[in-house]
């Protein structure tokens, strides 16, 4: 499976702006080794102003809300196994003699024969 390359904001608007100069989709799709619809792409969101720095800066902190958002929800997913997992530990059934300790265990059951 072929990888997408990450180009920064700077590179975009440089070829951008190479392009409005008057070079063609040609000569930088062959100079960059990038497709001329990734280039119209860019093209268009320069002209939008969405290559600038505070338009990236906002899709930074969107991406940034999202993250949060999803690290929320699987903490909420989390409380609520712990909340189950408490109440179902609290009836579990349990021997009337035996130790509930997670330090100690259960008692140790005498050997037939005793120690030697």
């Amino acid at each position: 499976m072929a990888r997408h390359r990450s180009h920064s904001v700077a590179f975009k608007r440089q070829v951008a702006e190479e392009f409005i100069a008057g070079e063609t989709l040609h000569a930088l799709s062959k100079r960059h080794d990038i497709s001329r619809q990734l280039i119209r792409i860019w093209v268009g969101k320069f002209e939008a102003g969405a290559l600038d720095e505070d338009a990236q800066a906002a899709d930074l902190i969107q991406e940034y809300e999202a993250r949060i958002a999803a690290l929320e929800r699987m903490v909420g997913r989390q409380a609520l196994e712990l909340e189950l997992l408490k109440g179902a530990l609290k009836h579990a059934p349990r021997s009337k003699g035996a130790s509930t300790s997670v330090v100690t265990g259960p008692l140790a059951s005498p050997s037939p024969g005793g120690a030697s």
